[in-house]
């Protein structure tokens, strides 16, 4: 949760971030960086820690938890530039933010080189594919980042590790603001967040969360309206009771701004040695849509029964939708479909059109269960976690995928049927082609739900002697799988193992086990069932805080091993057997660093992967740094802050190692000024207007990155 606490200057600020120990200074913003002393005004110290609802499911320290942990906070994403989710990963090590450049429709987060599923509040936030609707920041607190696996708190799921989102709730005290936002591409926001108590002895407390918004894009015709409200109300009769509950509602009008673009043309030249515009909207502006619904109900809450039993609960049920129409340049590999028999373009740059129709949902009823025994064996003391987790997720997909439409696959030419009606021109777009809803209708296949129930068991024990701490995991998931057409049953038993030694000069080096499982629906040549994908992880690190200091160093070193990937069946063609193994192996550092009144945030990351059939994993960059620096001056420019970073992604392959996405070096910058209960801030992202592309994939497709992002922001708080 985040905390506010109002401090006397010269109050020592080092002493609050040991108080909430080295995780604080970590997550801390640069407005919390130390004042001169003899200074008596009124500071707000804002510290990110973790909580119960936290990705580890405790308010263990970071700097005490044998694990690589990140958190971002708001104050930091909003001062680096963030417009998006996706905005919060690009200053973590080993973490790519935006791996498809560019999106209007979902958070595309990798993390140690495999995909991250997103949760909030510690329960699962998005399922299947495009049916859900992206989390606005201004609801949430903080972000944090889980590396590696965490099967024995959250059961099946990545490897790689997750993102655990973290929402605002009711505070005891009253607080609010209001903020106005413009930025460039036609973007204006208006949102406003109050809370405070119902009652004179804050039995009840409320917040209350809007947010308008209306903006374009880099890319033409692509625009999103969007509004969030987020109230919630907290029943708090005691110190040992509290009880929240949050219903979000969220309704945004938008188009997909991935544009799958050719790789000829856009990376590469095209066949007459040409490139086009890689911002063009290759879709139709009547046409092309992704507008998403969703109303979600969450449950938080906390009963300490004595000084050693304390029971919680997250329980959540969410429904979401989605209407989603486009039309993208087919990508069919190499460039035959672009060239006439004798090789030049085709009509002078016409390419055949996919035209993609989706209607989605997904609906989500979900809860854990948890209860916390504090006690003691002999020498050493136990803090026990055992929990009870229950999904239940049904989604639904009905979809028509009009691939090439008009394209004669034989010749390369236009066919018969449709011709070059709906292709497309980059080179000089026009619009208003596209297929009637008959046609679609035509291809619509009406998909049967598919649902997911799963139940898991876990244990999970902190143990402290002395200057030692361990942890041991045990944790069972049942899993049953409907498709609609195929039902299949998986059971998994999961482990995990760490130990960290504490010395007295703020070095914690420490050792971590952990597994993650996945299920994988299908059945081999015999009729057998998959077995799940089955993935572990080796971690070394240290972390280190200099005693006295709010500075903090954090060093790791893992190994990743996914296993029970499909391949093909040597012995029976056409069908699959599980046999393929990812490995990949990397090295991370985070370190924060405070000198009064500037912060120095920086981080690295070098990756080696490789995937079943020996290539590199696609749009995963080998080498990541970053850096930001803070600035918060006093005396005669007290009040006033800037900062500036600056984020280097390396070359990344396309998944067959036939090519490579060149590396781009990226500068973000900020000023602001704070005035009594006014907040200034201009915030910048791709300061300098990098054109780069983020990933181009083996299968012929491009994604271009997001292009230099303006905001100016005023805040009136109360």
């Amino acid at each position: 949760m985040l905390r506010f606490n109002t401090l006397r200057r010269p109050a020592p600020i080092a002493f609050a971030c040991l108080a909430s120990t080295a995780l604080t200074c970590l997550a801390a913003p640069t407005s919390v960086l130390a004042q001169e002393a003899g200074e008596t005004e009124d500071v707000v110290v804002v510290h990110g820690v973790l909580g119960r609802y936290s990705a580890t499911k405790s308010d263990t320290p970071v700097i005490e938890t044998p694990r690589s942990v990140s958190i971002e906070t708001l104050d930091q994403i909003l001062d680096r530039g963030g417009v998006d989710l996706s905005d919060a990963y690009l200053y973590s090590a080993g973490v790519i933010g935006d791996t498809y450049g560019i999106s209007t429709r979902v958070d595309s987060v990798q993390v140690r080189g495999l995909r991250a599923p997103e949760y909030r509040d510690s329960l699962q936030a998005l399922f299947g594919s495009y049916n859900n609707t992206r989390s606005d920041i201004y609801t949430i607190e903080q972000v944090e980042i889980l590396r590696g696996p965490s099967a024995i708190l959250y059961g099946q799921g990545s490897p790689g590790g997750f993102v655990n989102v973290v929402s605002k709730t009711p505070e005891d005290e009253f607080s609010g603001e209001t903020v106005g936002e413009v930025g460039n591409h036609d973007r204006y926001q208006l949102a406003a967040d109050f809370t405070g108590p119902l009652d004179a002895d804050g039995t009840w407390l409320y917040r209350g969360i809007g947010v308008w918004r209306e903006t374009g894009t880099q890319i033409d015709h692509i625009d999103e309206e969007a509004i969030t409200l987020a109230p919630s109300l907290t029943f708090a009769p005691g110190p040992d009771t509290r009880v929240s509950a949050i219903l979000t509602y969220q309704d945004i009008r938008a188009s997909a701004a991935s544009q799958f673009l050719p790789i000829h043309g856009t990376l590469l030249p095209g066949p007459d040695g040409r490139h086009f515009d890689a911002n063009v909207f290759t879709g139709e502006p009547d046409f092309d849509r992704y507008d998403t619904e969703s109303v979600s109900l969450t449950l938080l809450a906390e009963h300490r029964v004595n000084a050693n039993l304390q029971l919680e609960a997250t329980v959540r049920r969410t429904e979401s939708e989605a209407d989603y129409r486009q039309a993208w340049i087919s990508f069919i590999g190499g460039d035959r479909h672009i060239r006439n028999p004798n090789g030049s373009l085709y009509r002078d740059g016409y390419m055949p059109r996919t035209f993609y129709a989706s209607q989605a949902s997904s609906e989500q009823t979900a809860a854990d269960l948890r209860a916390r025994l504090d006690f003691e064996t002999g020498a050493f003391s136990h803090k026990l976690l055992g929990g009870l987790q229950y999904q239940d997720v049904t989604t639904d997909n009905d979809s028509a995928y009009l691939f090439a439409i008009g394209l004669d696959f034989a010749t390369g030419l236009p066919d018969a049927t449709y011709g070059d009606t709906f292709w497309f021109n980059p080179y000089a777009p026009s619009y208003g082609a596209y297929p009637s809803d008959a046609i679609i209708d035509a291809y619509m296949s009406d998909s049967p739900e598919s649902r997911t129930q799963s139940t898991g068991l876990y244990l999970n024990d902190q143990i402290e002697h002395g200057s030692w701490l361990a942890t041991v995991g045990l944790r069972n998931d049942w899993v049953e799988t409907d498709t609609g057409s195929a039902t299949q049953d998986d059971d998994k038993l999961s482990t995990s193992f760490a130990l960290m030694y504490r010395f007295d000069i703020g070095l914690n080096p420490y050792v971590s086990y952990a597994e993650s499982f996945e299920p994988v629906i299908g059945t081999t040549f015999d009729g057998s069932a998959y077995e799940p994908q089955q993935g572990r992880q080796y971690e070394i690190g240290v972390k280190y805080q200099p005693p006295g200091s709010r500075s903090l160093v954090t060093l790791s070193w893992f190994d990743i091993e996914q296993s029970n990937l499909l391949t093909a069946d040597p012995a029976h063609p056409g069908f699959q057997i599980q046999a393929g193994v990812v490995t990949i192996t990397g090295f991370e550092v985070e370190t924060a660093w405070y000198w009064d009144t500037v912060s120095l945030d920086v981080s690295a990351s070098q990756l080696e992967t490789e995937t079943v059939d020996g290539y590199q994993l696609a749009s995963i960059p080998e080498v990541q740094a970053s850096a930001w620096l803070g600035w918060q001056p006093t005396g005669v420019w007290s009040g006033f802050r800037a900062g500036a970073g600056v984020r280097y992604v390396g070359e990344s392959q396309n998944g067959t190692d036939s090519l490579e996405t060149p590396s781009y070096t990226l500068v973000d910058a900020m000023i602001g000024y704070e005035m009594d209960a006014w907040n200034f801030g201009l915030h910048a992202s791709n300061l300098f207007d990098e054109a780069y592309f983020a990933t181009c994939l083996s299968r012929g497709d491009c994604f271009v990155g997001e292009d230099r992002t303006l905001v100016a922001r005023v805040a009136r708080s109360f």
